[in-house]
């Protein structure tokens, strides 16, 4: 199958597939005598796989560590608990990071609970005077 049908197949964009065949990430199809790759079906399973994979918000080198893997169906799968273990941990890290972002934005909405005039906002006064103690000025 040409890209085009790969990457409407997998749900992954043309340019993407060049990217991931580029770092390694997806092998190289062989070509047909008009110069046109031609993926086979491995080629969709191995990107289904890198596709589920980024889903889970994993980087691009530890994908390529657990496509290794696939290939040595006989190695120790502790190194693989340890990829998603810390991936588990960078996820955990960012929800924290969420949470505190999201109580500082209710904070920055109680400022300003009713309609008024921009001028009287407490929700821009308290972004002002963050912005100016940022730049070392006073408020």
């Amino acid at each position: 199958m040409r890209i085009g049908e790969l990457a409407q197949t997998t749900g992954v964009d043309v340019e993407t597939i060049r990217y991931y065949e580029k770092t390694g990430l997806l092998p190289s199809p062989p070509r047909q005598a008009n110069g046109y790759r031609d993926y086979g079906a491995h080629h969709g399973e191995r990107l289904t796989f890198i596709r589920h994979c980024r889903a889970l918000d994993m980087p691009l080198a530890e994908i390529g560590r657990l496509l290794d893997f696939t290939n040595q169906p006989e190695a120790d799968c502790g190194d693989i608990n340890r990829l998603v273990d810390n991936q588990l941990a960078r996820v955990r890290a960012r929800l924290k990071s969420l949470r505190t972002l999201e109580q500082q934005l209710a904070a920055l909405r109680a400022r300003c609970r009713t309609g008024q005039v921009a001028a009287d906002c407490g929700i821009l006064h308290a972004l002002v005077a963050a912005a100016h103690g940022e730049a070392g000025e006073a408020p």
